[in-house]
């Protein structure tokens, strides 16, 4: 679903004013504890957009709304049990708990009340981490998910075509890989397809794609539909935008210079150490396709891209345009990319990516590097290319 199917139908608002308008409420309605249940955790935003609001806002909550007990988080996904936040306006403790992911724990929490003038008043919290290792699997359970569990393994095993080589995501953060390029050849096509006809036909497409999985491999011979899932492990949609050269280069350049360290002139570059700058996540690197271009680590932030150009080698200027496919994620925020959310929209047909890479090799039966790796990118150091 896009930001197009819910715009004027849902509201958005922010956590923080809605917290503060609903735990009153509750309190008013007689309310002895206040439990907020919430997605949102802790940290830094992955987004940052003029008007978006905060997309981890569970400490502001706890601090700044008065009259919450506890809170039960997550979208971040850590093992954090217990966190004790104090509320700014009442100086009371807020207890912040959050299950780890995958239901690899469980947050409980015990309360310990006492009544006051005929109510009842939270004394203590305390949060702790139910391990699920540690408890046996529950037979009626078991039985119960059994049917959904042996058919979603059957649809995973299909297998959807042959690969003429192995293919693997291993140094895909650092590296051209044609495991990366099938997904860049599908958005291509797949938009070029639907542009056809239009007054977008004739420009250039280019394709956005970031290495998801280190551990994504497609073996040679059969190719199952997990294998393709391994690849792309995000349910994201595709959309495709209009895009000038001079923003294409700022996008190229803010996405390496935030991932790569600085590697001086005469240093070796080493994957296991000098990626990942600022803890940037793998799927925050996007790899472009359509235009062939070095990326120079050895200079400042800002000024990494060199020879930006098209394919036959034609220089990109700043006043060119393109079409460039992107998914949902990207487009609407994640990664805090420039230009991407105020560009034109001209594709979201709510195609999922991952189903357009199964339906691609299902097709054709045959996964052939061949027929979309095209090796467009390469890091460099003082212009001299890395070890590949």
């Amino acid at each position: 679903m896009g930001q197009g199917d819910v715009e004027g139908v849902l509201e958005f608002r922010d956590m923080v004013d809605t917290a503060a308008e609903y735990a009153p409420q509750m309190k008013a309605a007689g309310a002895d504890v206040v439990v907020v249940l919430s997605h949102a955790g802790l940290g830094d935003s992955s987004y940052s957009v003029p008007g978006l609001p905060d997309e981890n806002p569970a400490d502001d909550i706890a601090r700044e709304v008065p009259g919450i007990d506890v809170m039960v988080i997550g979208h971040t996904h850590r093992d954090v049990p217990e966190q004790i936040i104090t509320n700014e306006v009442t100086g009371e403790p807020v207890l912040l708990t959050q299950a780890y992911r995958w239901g690899g724990t469980v947050a409980r929490v015990d309360l310990d009340l006492h009544k006051v003038r005929g109510q009842w008043d939270v004394e203590d919290a305390e949060g702790m981490a139910i391990r699920t290792r540690d408890y046996p699997v529950h037979p009626a359970v078991v039985e119960a998910l059994t049917p959904a569990h042996d058919k979603t393994v059957e649809y995973v095993n299909q297998v959807v075509a042959t690969a003429t080589e192995e293919l693997s995501g291993a140094d895909s953060y650092w590296r051209d890989t044609p495991i990366v390029d099938f997904i860049q050849h599908v958005q291509t096509e797949t938009v070029e397809a639907a542009l056809e006809g239009t007054s977008y036909a004739d420009l250039p497409v280019l394709s956005l794609a970031a290495p998801f999985s280190r551990t994504a491999v497609f073996p040679e011979g059969e190719v199952t539909i997990r294998d393709i899932a391994g690849l792309y492990i995000y349910d994201n949609t595709l959309h495709a935008v209009t895009m000038s050269g001079a923003e294409v280069k700022d996008y190229l350049e803010y996405g390496n210079g935030m991932y790569f360290h600085t590697v001086p002139a005469g240093d070796i570059f080493d994957p296991a150490t000098d990626t990942n700058l600022n803890n940037r996540p793998d799927y925050h690197l996007d790899l472009m396709s359509g235009v062939d271009y070095e990326v120079d680590l050895s200079e400042a932030v800002g000024s990494k891209i060199e020879n930006l150009t098209l394919a036959d080698g034609t220089p990109v200027t700043d006043d060119m345009q393109f079409v460039v496919a992107v998914n949902n994620y990207r487009r609407s925020g994640g990664g805090s990319y420039p230009h991407i959310t105020a560009a034109p929209l001209v594709y979201d047909e709510q195609q999922e990516i991952r189903q357009l890479l199964i339906d691609w090799a299902s097709e054709r039966e045959v996964i052939d590097p061949d027929d979309f790796f095209d090796p467009n990118w390469t890091l460099t150091v003082a212009d001299v290319p890395v070890a590949q």
